[in-house]
């Protein structure tokens, strides 16, 4: 099992080389720091200072998602979860810019979730996109995988959604052969949102820069919804 290690820079690290690194470790909130977040494993409302659903989203890219639905549901506290260090100041400049006091992004490597979330904490869990590794000898580190799939259904509250996009068909097909005898059930896939939309309600979504491209191009983009069943329905 692998263990996330974040460590602030030596002197063998030089500004120049990735200005991201020191505004990572002298930022604060939004930024939320890798080596403080098991400290919220057993309560993330402290990191919003508040109590409220709270919406995961692993792999925020450059944040136009999760500020886009932080901001059609301030009802929800929203953490997005990146490893590398420019996106993470990204997604924070964006979350700044549109003062919304209810989101986060967190650096942290999405191998490693069960060291900062307790089980039935998640209202909602988000996966946009995720890195395809096309080729047979990557697929390995392919993120949704059976592993993951445990994962969220750790995770995820009995009843919560987990909404897949993705412009790499194999995900599909992988996610429905690795949630065999787990508490997870498909609620609906569609194999191109652009002709027959979303399986969540089509107002309640963000498309991304990322999305648009392949729509441009005219590719499609597939989506999954998932629920996490009761303790009962398992």
């Amino acid at each position: 099992m692998r263990q996330f290690e974040d460590q602030p820079p030596n002197s063998m690290v030089a500004p120049e080389v990735n200005p991201y690194i020191a505004q990572y470790w002298t930022h604060g909130p939004p930024v939320i720091r890798g080596v403080d977040a098991p400290h919220f494993k057993g309560d993330w409302s402290i990191a919003f200072n508040r109590k409220a659903p709270l919406v995961v989203e692993v792999g925020a890219g450059n944040g136009f998602y999760i500020t886009g639905m932080a901001n059609k549901h301030p009802d929800k506290n929203h953490l997005g979860i990146e490893l590398r260090y420019k996106r993470v100041m990204l997604v924070a400049k964006k979350i700044e810019r549109a003062s919304l006091s209810n989101c986060r992004i967190l650096r942290y490597d999405a191998w490693c979730l069960q060291e900062i979330f307790k089980a039935g904490t998640i209202h909602q869990l988000v996966t946009n996109h995720p890195d395809p590794w096309p080729k047979k000898k990557h697929q390995k580190n392919r993120l949704l995988g059976r592993y993951f799939c445990e994962w969220a259904a750790d995770c995820l509250q009995p009843g919560a959604t987990w909404r897949i996009k993705t412009d790499f068909k194999p995900h599909i097909e992988k996610i429905m052969a690795d949630i065999e005898g787990l508490p997870l059930r498909v609620v609906g896939i569609s194999e191109s949102i652009t002709e027959f939309g979303t399986p969540w309600d089509s107002n309640d979504d963000i498309t991304t820069n990322y999305e648009s491209k392949f729509i441009r191009q005219g590719l499609p983009v597939y989506a999954c919804l998932l629920e996490r069943l009761s303790d009962a329905a398992e």
